[in-house]
């Protein structure tokens, strides 16, 4: 019996106090009992016949209200209309057919609100001309009538607050689904920002160590200059000591300050020079000012992949990184010739493939120069990759708003 009463409790709960099935089963219980005591007056004996059509629509509506809901209030809004003529002779078991019809149909969403009113109106001017030809007393009549406009005007009220109501859940869904999908944006722009972070450590550490261990193997194998290899085998070790490191600190890295540009480029430039033999000029045009740390970082960053290309894809030949400090913007220009040994041929040519994403030893693409421009558009910069031509080497050219 416990069980029972629980889920009657919790069927009340879940169903709608207004146009559940609750409340409609309270209203048929309360318009059979009026049907069924209904006396009518003399003369009027087809009243009870009138109050019988609209509780059959009544019934229908209940019917079809789920399957099929606009014969269901089509229904409803013919039943109001013998319900109306039988208010003057019926007395008040009309007006409360009436008012029960009216007051279900205007509160709900589902019918039209230009129907709502011309149907109140009409259930009104019937119910007022029955009244009038049966000989009502004006104060009644009065009376009536007041009691259907109170009902119509209360069910319009409520039908606004329902329509605010869904319309503030359609809203919070909306929002739920917005903030879905920002933190879905987020979090993807969180793993593109990692994945770069990771690639400018790896790609740099890891591009450095591979040329350090391929010069070892040429020494080894084509000169046999073991003293050589041990150098660049050391230098090796001293890379990926020293990747491993900036691998570690990656995200503290993020968060400490962006050194100025023209020092940082300086020591990126003694590192490279260091590690490579190679030469690495620096220079910087105009007056150096600060940038925002994320258009500084992206600068770094750039020149930081450029120097890796540059060794792993033309060893040897000079570099030249050239800061330039304009009113609008700031550019950074990265430019390596290709060395004397390598061919016309072998030289990239403009429009081509970076370096980092071109096929590595297993065909595998990367992300080198994708990386680089994601990081640069993210700061409203541009970047551009190629060359002047046929053996004049390559350029990387890294611009920011200032």
């Amino acid at each position: 019996m416990a069980d029972v009463w629980r889920w009657v409790v919790r069927l009340l709960a879940a169903d709608d106090p207004e146009t559940g099935w609750l409340i409609r089963l309270l209203t048929t219980g309360f318009l059979a009992w009026s049907l069924a005591t209904a006396r009518p007056g003399p003369g009027a004996a087809w009243t009870t016949g009138a109050l019988a059509v609209s509780f059959a629509c009544w019934l229908v509506f209940l019917a079809l209200d789920r399957r099929a809901p606009r014969l269901a209030f089509a229904a409803l809004a013919a039943g109001s209309v013998p319900a109306a003529a039988a208010a003057g002779p019926g007395g008040g078991t009309g007006l409360a057919f009436l008012v029960v019809f009216q007051l279900m149909f205007a509160s709900d969403l589902r019918p039209p609100l230009r129907a709502v009113l011309p149907l109140g109106l009409l259930g009104g001017a019937v119910a007022l001309a029955g009244m009038v030809l049966y000989g009502v007393a004006p104060g009644a009549i009065a009376l009536y009538l007041a009691v259907l406009a109170i009902c119509l005007l209360l069910a319009l009220h409520r039908r606004q607050h329902r329509a605010q109501a869904r319309q503030t859940r359609l809203l919070l869904e909306q929002t739920r689904r917005a903030q879905h999908e920002s933190a879905r944006a987020a979090a993807m722009d969180e793993r593109a920002r990692i994945a770069r972070e990771l690639h400018d450590v790896l790609a740099h550490s890891l591009g450095a160590l591979g040329v350090q261990l391929e010069l070892a193997e040429a020494l080894l194998t084509e000169r046999d200059d073991r003293a050589g290899a041990v150098e660049r085998l050391r230098r090796s070790r001293r890379l990926a000591a020293e990747g491993l490191r900036e691998a570690r600190a990656a995200v503290a890295a993020l968060r400490a300050d962006v050194p100025e540009l023209g020092p940082a480029l300086a020591a990126l430039a003694g590192e490279h020079r260091e590690h490579h033999g190679t030469p690495v000029g620096v220079r910087v045009e105009g007056t150096p000012r600060r940038l925002p740390p994320p258009a500084e970082v992206s600068l770094l960053r750039t020149a930081r992949e450029a120097l890796t290309n540059a060794a792993k894809h033309a060893p040897g030949a000079p570099v030249e990184l050239a800061l330039s400090f304009e009113e609008r913007c700031v550019r950074l220009a990265v430019t390596n010739p290709a060395p004397p040994s390598v061919p016309a041929t072998t030289a990239r040519t403009a429009g081509s493939a970076d370096p980092v994403t071109c096929a590595g030893p297993a065909g595998v693409a990367g992300f080198g120069l994708a990386g680089m421009r994601e990081r640069i558009a993210l700061v409203g910069g541009t970047l551009r990759a190629g060359t002047d031509g046929p053996g004049r080497g390559w350029t990387v050219t890294a611009e920011v708003p200032a």
